[in-house]
Order: C-alpha cells, then structure tokens, then sequence
C-alpha cells in the first residue's frame, strides 16, 4: 500500500490590513478543483473575514453546498501564542481527514510571529503528515513606503490591545522584520495605492531582509497565478531554525502583564440600509471618532447581494461576495473597533443618517 504524501500548507502572514485575506480569496476562487481547508485567526466579536472566507464556497464547486468544517476559526488570540492550545487540535482533525484535503492555508492575525507556526510542523504527529508548502508574507507597499509599515498603526496597536494571550510586545518595525525573516515568498500588495517609486522603494526595503533566493512578486489587487504561490514544496519547517529574529531570547518572548481595557469592540446591528449614505456616514465617523477599523456585513433594500465593507483608518473598501440564501434574515452588522467608543451614540447616528428601512 502506498503511504500518502504529506498535505502541504501555506502560512498566509502580514499585518492587519495588508492584504491577508483578499489574497486567500483569490486562491480559494481560483482553486481549480483543489480541496482546501482553511485556518483564519480572526478577532472581534464576528468571523467577518472566516465569513468571508466561507463564501468562497471552500471544498466545493457551488454557492451554498460547503462542505462542514472545511474552515476553522481560532479566535482565542494571536495563532504564535496558542499553537499548542488551538492550532494542534485543529491540525489533528484535519490530518484525520487527509484524504479529502488537497491543500491548507492558513491566515495568521497580523501581530503573528511565523516561526513558532512554522516550528510546530516539527511535532511528530504534524511532520509524519503535512509539511509548509511556503511561509507567504504580504507586505502593504504605500504603508512600507512611509514609513508606517502598517494602512492604521492605531488599528494594530487595537488589535494588540484586544488579545490577552498575546505574549511579544514589539515595535512595528520590528514584526516586519521577522515576518519577512520567516518568508519563503513575499508579495507586495496595494499598488493601485502606490506610485513606482513606492514599489522600488519597498522592494529595497524588503530584498534587504530577505536573502537571495526569496523571490519578491507583486499583486494586482490580491490577484495572482496560483502557480506562483502554491506548489513551491519549501519544506520550511526544516530550516527554520536557521533564521534568526527579534524574539529569539527567552526574555524577549517572556509573558508579561499588559492592560486589555483600553481599546472598545462593539457590534453594531441595523437593518437594510442605503450605501451610499452609509459608506458616508461610516467617513464621518472615523474623520470625528476614534475607531480605528471598521468591518462587516450591509443588507441593501435593492440589491439581492451581501455588501461587506472594510475600513482601516480612513480608507474603505467594499463588494458583494454572495446572494443572501433563501430564509437568511438580511441585516447590516459591523463591528467596530477603537478608542472611548459609544454604542449608543454610534447606534443612533447609522439610524438616522443611513438610509435604514
């Protein structure tokens, strides 16, 4: 009997913002047949992007007949800082399943470190199994060029702020930095957003971190030939430890006592809403208030289509991803996170000034 062939994975890394997860949209919607399980590690009180990503109808051809637990959503903080609590026992399941899954992808939050990820993979009963395809870093190209290295610093340091289990505190530049050292391939995103010099800039930045054999490729608003991303047979987890970062030190990584009050996550339901009136009111908003990221579903009075919108800092974008199913009862949710934030008050001014039904 032939031993089965270890199930590759793709470790999707970047900070929030960058990109993450339209990348794995465009993966999932040009997935060819290739049976993919899916790993998000999602915060907030809503699985806005594991929602996302369960709409790409993963494991199957057709809208509505996804496959159970084809997606998993480790919302219990940063992915780095509870491998053994949540990412084992997932891994387990899915090696279980073997044989119906071509390929796993998994999207780390934006204040995750690779490696610890990576180093799991050397776990007998995960090595006998799966191997790390690639470690794919998503850099956003305008944020790098300025210096930010992130669309909305606030909106990590929230993010940050949100996870007790987080265990690493760093400067920004710092994440980057071992983001990019863990990367067997990075992608550079957001160049719409971008001027030429910002892309030659950024990839000096990056080639600087990375070493020759690293390639760097850009993408088109998330979309790129899967060719390039997936089937590069790295193996990385047997090199891994060859790569040093900031947190290689026991004290670097200590566990220390941080403060988790600060930052407000609130969900917001409404009705069906206009878009326009709503998309200008959310600007509204975060130009008066401190909400550093803004995400969820819209109902629309006239559309049969689920608008999701996705704001980091002052910047919006939006699109349908699917019909809303038959029975499915169409309201707007959004969740927003930021700084001294009233519900109410937030509550009051969507209603009056969103177009609601």
């Amino acid at each position: 009997m032939n031993t089965p062939s270890k199930i590759p994975a793709t470790i999707v890394t970047g900070f929030l913002g960058s990109g993450k997860t339209t990348l794995l949209r465009h993966i999932l919607n040009n997935a060819n047949g290739r049976r993919i399980a899916v790993i998000v590690n999602e915060f907030g009180e809503l699985g806005i992007d594991g929602d996302i990503l369960r709409g790409c109808g993963v494991g199957c051809e057709d809208e509505g007949a996804e496959q159970p637990g084809q997606l998993y959503e480790l919302a219990n903080g940063c992915m780095c800082c509870t491998v053994q609590e949540e990412f084992y026992p997932v891994m387990r399941e899915l090696i279980a399943r073997r044989g119906d899954i071509d390929h796993i992808l998994i999207e780390t939050s934006g204040l995750a470190l690779p490696k610890p990820l990576v180093q799991a993979f050397n776990w007998p009963d995960i090595k006998n199994a799966c191997t790390v395809d690639a470690v794919i870093t998503v850099v956003d190209v305008p944020a790098t060029a300025s210096g930010q290295f992130a669309a909305s610093p606030a909106a990590v340091e929230a993010q940050r702020q949100q996870d007790p289990n987080l265990d690493h505190e760093s400067p920004l530049h710092e994440l980057f930095e071992d983001q990019l050292m863990s990367a067997d391939l990075v992608v550079l995103s957001k160049l719409d957003q971008a001027t030429i010099q910002d892309r030659v800039k950024v990839e000096a930045i990056v080639r600087e971190e990375v070493p020759p054999q690293v390639k760097i490729v850009m993408a088109d608003n998330g979309k790129i030939d899967l060719d390039v991303v997936l089937g590069l047979s790295s193996a990385s987890e047997e090199t891994i430890d060859q790569r040093k970062g900031h947190h290689e030190h026991g004290d670097d990584h200590a566990h220390d006592e941080h403060e988790h009050g600060e930052f407000d996550s609130i969900v917001i339901a409404l009705p069906e809403v206009e878009r326009d009136a709503l998309l200008a009111q959310l600007e509204a908003i975060v130009s008066t208030q401190d909400v550093y990221r803004i995400k969820g579903f819209v109902a629309l009075a006239d559309k049969p289509m689920r608008l999701v919108v996705h704001g980091v800092g002052k910047r919006f974008d939006s699109y349908f991803d699917r019909r809303w199913s038959e029975g499915e009862e169409r309201k707007t949710q959004l969740v927003f996170i930021g700084q001294d934030l009233d519900k109410a008050a937030l509550h009051a001014q969507l209603t009056s000034n969103s177009g609601v039904s």
